[in-house]
């Protein structure tokens, strides 16, 4: 049950979207919210983005505590106002709305150690141009295999890649 009325029931601003973005709780309550599926209650997300904080498992009792109410006083009810999220504060629990899918566009899903499909892509770009150079100057025994080969490969590769890119964005669907 919600205790405001929402601010925004349409598409939200700019501004609003760098706002919620702005801060790491409120960005990983959305993460957390997506992975998750259903409801989720405030005492389970305070402890996972404790963990997050300190990389203790459990964190202490103190950061919990402190994550909690930064949580309750602040960020979900922002969220809840913007409808990205629908905070019960009778039964302490949230769902993610429609809303969220705003915001989740200009969040990148990409892990930390990971490397983002558009560095990727220019990675095996930049690879197939030096291959393709050395193949047709003949350097490093690359003319091995004729120039015909090269392009094929890499064109290959980039098929699969790109097929295997959109196979991965279709889980990940926001819409």
């Amino acid at each position: 049950m919600k205790l405001t009325e929402p601010e925004t029931k349409g598409e939200l601003d700019e501004s609003q979207i760098h706002n919620v973005l702005r801060n790491e709780r409120r960005r990983e309550t959305i993460r957390y919210l997506r992975e998750t599926g259903d409801s989720l209650a405030v005492d389970d997300l305070a402890e996972h983005i404790a963990t997050l904080e300190t990389g203790e498992s459990p964190p202490p009792r103190n950061v919990r505590k402190s994550v909690y109410v930064s949580l309750h006083q602040t960020h979900l009810p922002k969220l809840d106002d913007l409808g990205i999220v629908e905070y019960d504060q009778q039964s302490k629990e949230l769902t993610l709305e429609d809303q969220a899918r705003q915001v989740e566009v200009y969040m990148e899903v990409v892990p930390e150690h990971d490397v983002s499909w558009a560095t990727y892509y220019l990675g095996l770009g930049l690879l197939e141009f030096v291959v393709l150079f050395a193949a047709k100057l003949d350097l490093f025994s690359i003319r091995m295999l004729d120039f015909e080969f090269w392009t094929w490969f890499f064109l290959t590769f980039f098929l699969v890649s790109a097929v295997y890119h959109i196979y991965n964005g279709q889980e990940r669907s926001l819409f």
